[in-house]
């Protein structure tokens, strides 16, 4: 009998650990083993974690997504051309945190030829909320026009990506990719020419106006007051934590400063107490 009881005894203990290992990789932790031991869950890999997995993050993009949907409902033209929206893509659309986690597992950051890589693939996945706005615009006869500073090399596959979940205006008439600048206004014109523009979405400010473009810190910040009746009316922002012009800024632009030289300039601008 006790030789009985031990064997039970083994078998629940075995049957346990057994659904703690799936339990595990359910909760998105298999990648742990592969993780250097010198990488910490900070910077790219925490905002990553936020963008990923935070419940509030889903909410933000969906709050995003309702107010537009709301201002095409109750826009009302203003001239005879045709209604679109101009809307970027990452991190506005398309979901690019994988990328930004696959090159913290490496300990980098970004770099052309990985994201190359990364775009090549035509797998990153749609924002909450994506979706089903852009077939309301389609629905109601509201053209989209995708503004993105992907290069041109990167336009066929990232159509690809769109058309894998069957996006509107996914061709190349409407995507409007970077060419010697990635200064976004001169596309924003050339849409506005034939169409009356109802709104603009975005992750970074300088989706909306030139009047944000390589500016410092301070300035966006003023910036961002005066066009501030424009946030929710016409310009829709959507959040990104990992990366853009807000990051850019802090460095005046130079892209190439070490981790360290990095932190000392963030350090300089946190408020403590």
């Amino acid at each position: 009998m006790k030789r009985i009881k031990r064997f039970s005894i083994w078998i629940f203990v075995l049957i346990l650990s057994t659904a703690a290992c799936k339990e595990t990789k359910m909760m998105g932790t298999s990648n742990a083993a592969t993780l250097p031991a010198n990488i910490s869950l900070n910077g790219k890999l925490f905002t990553s974690l936020f963008q990923q997995k935070a419940a509030e993050y889903r909410a933000l993009c969906l709050q995003a997504y309702n107010i537009a949907r709301y201002r095409i409902e109750n826009y009302k033209p203003k001239t005879n051309k045709k209604l679109a929206i101009i809307t970027d893509i990452d991190e506005t659309l398309l979901d690019n945190s994988p990328y930004a986690v696959h090159q913290a597992y490496q300990g980098k950051e970004f770099d052309p030829a990985s994201w190359y890589t990364w775009t090549s693939k035509a797998d990153a996945d749609t924002m909450p909320g994506a979706g089903s706005f852009l077939h309301y615009c389609a629905s109601k006869n509201v053209e989209v026009f995708y503004i993105t500073n992907r290069d041109e090399k990167e336009r066929e596959n990232t159509i690809l990506n769109l058309k894998k979940f069957g996006l509107p205006y996914a061709d190349g008439i409407h995507m409007l990719t970077k060419q010697t600048s990635s200064a976004k206004e001169p596309r924003r014109q050339y849409v506005m020419q034939d169409h009356e523009v109802i709104l603009l979405m975005g992750d970074n400010l300088s989706d909306f106006s030139s009047l944000f473009d390589k500016k410092n810190m301070q300035d966006r910040s003023s910036q961002v007051t005066i066009f501030s009746a424009e946030f929710g009316d016409r310009f829709i922002v959507l959040p990104n934590a990992n990366y853009g012009d807000w990051e850019g800024s802090l460095y005046h632009y130079k892209y190439n400063y070490n981790q360290a030289q990095k932190d000392s300039i963030m350090k300089s601008v946190l408020k403590s107490y």
